[in-house]
């Protein structure tokens, strides 16, 4: 990839979707609509980039925003009751912001390099108590739900990105966790942490 094109609009929430996870956003500050119409004007929608907010960080200095990210690509459109735009958007890969400008209308764009994501790891069968408990709060709460197959509940990897994605710790703790080089510390975080819950 060239140096033009690693550059990605920021979009910063309280929300989290990793590689794997879809998500439903309602569009309505002007400096994102901008940002969606310029990402899909064209063949193919260009990548967005969604990041964790940082609630030790300072705006005026851009640190309000964690450096790891995940790029998302549009996948639906819809026009909802409100007036406002829906989008759906699908989670491709991380990525790690290198440097920040902010654009006139407040949109922000980051400089990035590609961030690796966990190598592909089988689930454990000690571990498949994760798949199930996963599978049982996608029920429960379908609006949290995402498309799975019974192929990806087998892989710890995938299991454990949709738990990052769903329980409430501190996004400081997640990226610690992403940039682990495997699965195994998140693993083991997610066993204390359903461990802890059922005492």
């Amino acid at each position: 990839m060239s140096d033009a094109q690693q550059t990605i609009p920021l979009f910063p929430l309280s929300g989290h979707i990793l590689p794997g996870g879809t998500m439903r956003l309602r569009i309505f500050e002007p400096r994102y609509v901008r940002m969606v119409k310029e990402s899909c004007n064209g063949t193919n929608c260009r990548p967005i980039g969604m990041c964790m907010l940082n609630d030790q960080g300072n705006t005026g200095s851009n640190t309000h925003i964690h450096p790891i990210g995940t790029a998302v690509t549009i996948v639906d459109f819809e026009q909802l009751p409100d007036g406002l735009l829906g989008i759906t958007v699908a989670g491709k890969g991380l990525f790690r912001i290198t440097d920040m400008n902010v654009e006139e209308d407040g949109l922000r764009v980051g400089h990035f390099e590609d961030h690796p994501v966990w190598p592909s790891q089988p689930l454990s069968n000690d571990d498949t108590f994760l798949a199930e408990q996963l599978v049982e709060i996608y029920k429960t709460y379908p609006e949290l739900a995402v498309d799975y197959t019974d192929e990806q509940l087998k892989q710890a990897d995938w299991v454990c990105l949709r738990w990052l994605e769903l329980i409430p710790v501190g996004a400081q703790t997640k990226q610690e966790l992403l940039q682990n080089p495997s699965v195994e510390g998140t693993l083991t975080f997610l066993r204390d942490l359903v461990e802890a819950s059922q005492e």
